[in-house]
């Protein structure tokens, strides 16, 4: 009896196979996206929904410490900056303005130190993968 069962549900292999499959790859593609925005492109939204760059507490420290005061243009221009980063993938970048040099965690776009260019003896920067001068 248990055996004309599952003859009469499925005439192959093949067919228990698809049956299978094809559920798991619907599933599979209902959670990569939706709206076609990956999980990953969500949260940033939904953490950053004006997607501004953030300056860590570090950061805020070392402009107060260096006396270096940020215009509206500069700001707009370190904000371009980070956004060319993000667009080349570069995860810890680099981002020159004027004399002012900022060190930017661009999936968390927040930047990290920030210092005059003169303030560095050597011009040397560390765990970077990337650089855009604006």
């Amino acid at each position: 009896m248990g055996i004309d069962k599952i003859k009469n549900q499925f005439a192959s292999i093949e067919q228990v196979t698809d049956q299978y499959l094809n559920q798991q790859s619907k599933v599979g593609k209902a959670t990569q996206t939706f709206n076609g925005l990956s999980f990953e492109e969500i949260l940033k939204q939904k953490t950053n929904p004006s997607n501004e760059l953030k300056f860590s507490k570090h950061a805020e420290n070392r402009l107060s410490d260096r006396n270096i005061t940020l215009s509206q243009e500069q700001l707009t221009r370190l904000h371009s900056g980070a956004m060319k980063a993000s667009e080349k993938g570069i995860k810890e970048s680099l981002v020159m303005v004027d004399s002012l040099a900022f060190i930017v965690n661009v999936p968390n776009n927040t930047v990290i130190t920030a210092m005059d260019s003169t303030d560095s003896k050597e011009n040397v920067y560390t765990n970077i993968d990337g650089a855009v001068i604006m």
